[in-house]
């Protein structure tokens, strides 16, 4: 049985990879804030486990069966993130670290229940995709709000950083997900934007704003 500090492991790996790519051992030991000689250390574990592929000197890929067992983990952890939101009215800036809790639960049955509630959901409450029964992932094509265009209109979609700090300035501004926002300009020296929705005429957003909020444009699918 997979130990909870391995699927942390697994889970970063994931994450870094988006799924199947590759991660050098010094990204995944910055990302864990843990030193690089542990960080070896346990990918030779899960490389013996046939989780992992290492070789020294080369970059980490997941297995095929790493690739599963990472995705299952992040499928707890989305659907419990939807879960506390929508069931239980807990914001979308609290949930993260109850989630890091619950998603080491081994009861398959639990979450299929869990699943079965919220209706099936294919997103977190951040917009993330929440991965199949098998751990599969379909990676939406979204664009950042910086990448679009003065005139169009777009939906936010998805965030990028799901710190509570951010989420906690989206709130301040009653921006969330489903919003319809209209790109008013776009400031040429520094890229902010002033953007129009719900019941606001006119709202000011950083570029670092901008760059974490994801969108679909009207007729994307």
């Amino acid at each position: 049985m997979i130990s909870l500090t391995e699927e942390n492991y697994l889970k970063e790996l994931f994450n870094l990879s988006n799924g199947s790519g590759e991660v050098n051992v010094n990204e995944l030991s910055k990302r864990l804030s843990i030193k690089m000689s542990t960080v070896t250390s346990m990918m030779k574990r899960l490389a013996e486990m046939e989780l992992v592929h290492y070789e020294s000197y080369k970059p980490l890929r997941l297995t095929e069966t790493g690739r599963k067992e990472a995705g299952l983990i992040i499928r707890k952890h989305r659907l419990t993130e939807m879960f506390l939101v929508e069931k239980m009215g807990f914001g979308w800036e609290d949930v993260h670290e109850i989630a890091e809790q619950v998603e080491h639960i081994k009861s398959v049955a639990f979450f299929e229940k869990m699943d079965e509630l919220l209706g099936f959901p294919t997103a977190d409450p951040h917009g993330s995709p929440i991965p199949d029964k098998n751990g599969k992932v379909v990676w939406l094509a979204y664009n950042k709000l910086s990448e679009c265009n003065v005139g169009e209109t777009v939906k936010l979609s998805a965030v990028i950083n799901t710190s509570t700090e951010f989420l906690k300035f989206l709130n301040s501004r009653e921006l969330r997900l489903g919003l319809k926002i209209k790109i008013k300009s776009v400031e040429p020296f520094d890229k902010s934007m002033v953007i129009s929705y719900d019941k606001k005429p006119s709202e000011t957003l950083s570029n670092i704003v901008c760059e974490r909020l994801l969108v679909e444009k009207e007729g994307d699918k």
